[in-house]
């Protein structure tokens, strides 16, 4: 095997599902895909995302103490990597901005996106700092997913968005 240069082990990781983390403070509906995300615990139902603390939406986060997550079917590539590649603003819906309608989610004051296919609602519990990047660890307070989820994925309806890593290209698989 071939050395693989130690700054760019995290890459070994993709291809990877992203999830759309979205949040709202004020006026502002803060998303970005994010792929570094993990379940940290079944009891309580922790989920832990790594987040550079410079982007727009971790600071959403931090201000809101609470997120979702949803996943996004291949039909809405676009709209994922509009959310990729142009930065939000104060006062400004991304969400809608990409074409994503969106609505609060069940059980926390979070936008949960209309066509997605898997969400978690989640209250903020910690933050750990690592290197330059952010751990932000989440409580899930609601979960739900469309019926190809059947304690697993069937992908009979499901197809995922892929990120590859290369030069932010995301894509299906066909």
């Amino acid at each position: 095997m071939k050395e693989v240069d130690r700054s760019k082990a995290y890459r070994l990781f993709y291809p990877s599902v992203p999830a759309v983390l979205s949040t709202s403070y004020r006026k502002t509906v803060s998303a970005m895909p994010v792929v570094s995300f993990t379940t940290l615990s079944e009891s309580p139902s922790l989920v832990g995302l790594s987040s550079l603390p410079s982007h727009a939406t971790h600071k959403t986060v931090l201000s809101a103490r609470r997120f979702s997550l949803c996943w996004l079917d291949r039909k809405d590539l676009r709209a994922m990597a509009h959310l990729a590649s142009h930065p939000g603003r104060e006062g400004e819906d991304k969400l809608l901005s990409a074409g994503l309608k969106h609505h609060r989610g069940k059980k926390v004051d979070v936008p949960v996106i209309d066509a997605a296919v898997a969400v978690l609602e989640c209250s903020l519990t910690k933050t750990i700092k690592f290197g330059d990047h952010e751990l932000l660890v989440g409580r899930v307070k609601a979960s739900y997913a469309i019926e190809d989820f059947r304690d697993y994925w069937s992908f009979e309806e499901y197809r995922p968005i892929l990120y590859t890593g290369w030069k932010g290209d995301l894509t299906t698989l066909d």
